[in-house]
């Protein structure tokens, strides 16, 4: 697959805003650069509008930009001389497999990304492992939603979870995970393309959602319908400014919120099904 990159020169607080606007357009890689932000779609859902939605942007944020066809073969060199190995707090840490292994780390995952999202550097899927670190997961069934390179689903099944599914709606998305899957020896999760309902109707222990405010609010109805009852649903990809916001939608969909994390402008929340 050929994408369009959109290189984008920025500070930090516009490009964090920037991905919040980004991901909810067919953008679906985000790439943090010495000069601000990369970020790639696939050509051919690219179009006039997303340029001119790019463009009205600049109206509110202090940001340029530069496009640059990026044709499939070239990805791997372009990943793979900006990537670097994430740890999260001797827990978890996640390299590719040019990297040397961690010393002294209780996981460690090894993935080779792609073009899909999630390569734990962001601050999103970073606190969604914080929260993961907390949390029993053997014997319990879990359901990622919104996969991404599958890094929330291994993490799961490295901590003991052999019942698990995810599901992301992005091919690329959904391959990459089987693919990282396989490397890290983790090849009992059913992964689905799609959406929700894509996924066979089941209830889960704990549901883990990273992927943006409006899908997250979108799907509260079905997450609540699909978790059991006093289940966790961790929930990320909203930033700051949405807090009152997601913690009303949540309660109004028969959920109680509980730990909130904050990174940058990001945030992260753990809920529980009501009874």
């Amino acid at each position: 697959m050929d994408y369009i990159r959109y290189a984008f020169t920025s500070d930090r607080t516009t490009s964090e805003i920037l991905i919040a606007f980004l991901s909810e357009w067919p953008f679906d890689t985000f790439q943090e650069t010495e000069t601000g932000l990369d970020a790639f779609i696939p050509v051919e859902l690219h179009n006039p509008n997303v340029e001119k939605g790019v463009t009205e942007l600049k109206n509110n944020f202090r940001f340029s930009f530069e496009k640059e066809l990026i044709k499939e073969r070239n990805w791997n060199e372009i990943w793979e001389s900006n990537f670097q190995p994430v740890s999260v707090e001797g827990f978890c840490g996640i390299r590719a497999d040019f990297h040397p292994p961690f010393e002294n780390m209780e996981h460690e995952i090894i993935i080779n990304p792609k073009m899909a999202f999630g390569t734990g550097h962001h601050e999103t899927t970073f606190m969604m492992m914080e929260f993961m670190k907390d949390i029993g997961f053997t014997s319990k069934s879990v359901f990622d939603y919104g996969c991404g390179t599958g890094i929330l689903a291994i993490l799961a099944a490295k901590m003991g979870c052999t019942d698990l599914d995810a599901v992301d709606i992005e091919k690329p998305a959904y391959l990459n995970s089987i693919e990282n899957a396989e490397l890290n020896k983790t090849n009992g999760i059913g992964f689905y393309e799609g959406t929700l309902e894509n996924v066979p109707e089941r209830n889960y222990d704990i549901i883990l959602a990273n992927i943006n405010r409006n899908v997250i609010l979108e799907s509260l109805p079905t997450l609540y319908q699909r978790l059991k009852p006093a289940g966790i649903l961790m929930t990320s990809g909203f930033l700051e400014k949405d807090k009152t916001l997601v913690l009303d939608a949540h309660r109004e969909n028969g959920f109680f919120a509980g730990e909130l994390k904050h990174k940058g402008k990001w945030m992260a929340l753990k809920a529980f099904r009501r009874y």
